[in-house]
């Protein structure tokens, strides 16, 4: 799965917003960007102009939010795979991999964001060359991503479904539909669906992010995501 098809998935993409979607997506995405947001504060305090590379992320998800940021003088580049680009501030959309973006220059931005995206740039090289890419592209970065540790699978809106062996997920979306995806006809679509997203756990993100602090986003005692903040 691209960075493309991730953005246009319907529905939302994490498992707070999956268990009530009209209830509690906008109260805790509100509250993750609280955590971004006094990064921003901090670390770029007194800055006329505030470099933001949103690697993977979508102009709806700034819009939705934009009374939280607002009054910040933000300077949002959008990279995603396939992008048409378009300038139109405080918006700057581009097209771009996110497991190789050398066409930007080491600290090219003030801060890299990056939500629910990791997951789905592929396996383990990928994933690693992702994190490369954000440590280089700005001295302080905010990546956030589902834990493996939550029991709700959030793209497959289905309990223990990503504990499961690969080749049992992949006969239970031929079965029938699960959250976003199937059933599909053959084993190949449903393993390609299957091994298109890899949920980290907290041990995986500090072998990433080596020099952040990881946040657990909790919901009924239970870390429901992660975010590595520098």
């Amino acid at each position: 799965m691209t960075l493309q098809d991730r953005a246009m998935r319907p529905g939302v993409t994490n498992p707070a917003d999956a268990i009530a979607p009209h209830v509690s997506e906008n109260r805790f995405r509100r509250k993750r960007f609280g955590l971004f947001r006094e990064l921003l504060l901090q670390k770029c305090a007194g800055k006329t102009s505030i470099r933001i590379a949103d690697i993977g992320g979508a102009r709806n998800y700034w819009e939705g939010l934009r009374a939280c940021w607002s009054d910040l003088p933000l300077e949002i580049t959008i990279i995603n795979i396939g992008a048409e680009p378009l300038d139109d501030p405080p918006f700057f959309i581009r097209p771009g991999d996110a497991c190789d973006l050398s066409h930007y220059d080491d600290n090219s931005f003030d801060v890299v964001h990056s939500n629910s995206v990791i997951e789905h740039v592929g396996q383990w090289p990928e994933v690693a060359a992702m994190a490369r890419e954000v440590r280089r592209l700005a001295p302080h970065y905010y990546i956030q991503t589902p834990d493996f540790a939550f029991p709700f699978e959030p793209h497959f809106r289905t309990l223990f479904f990503h504990w499961y062996p690969e080749v049992v997920r992949a006969r239970m979306i031929m079965k029938r539909r699960h959250g976003f995806i199937g059933p599909e006809k053959t084993l190949t679509d449903a393993m390609l669906n299957v091994q298109a997203i890899n949920l980290l756990n907290k041990r995986q993100m500090g072998d990433l992010f080596p020099d952040a602090r990881i946040v657990h986003e909790r919901i009924l005692g239970f870390s429901k995501s992660l975010v590595a903040i520098r």
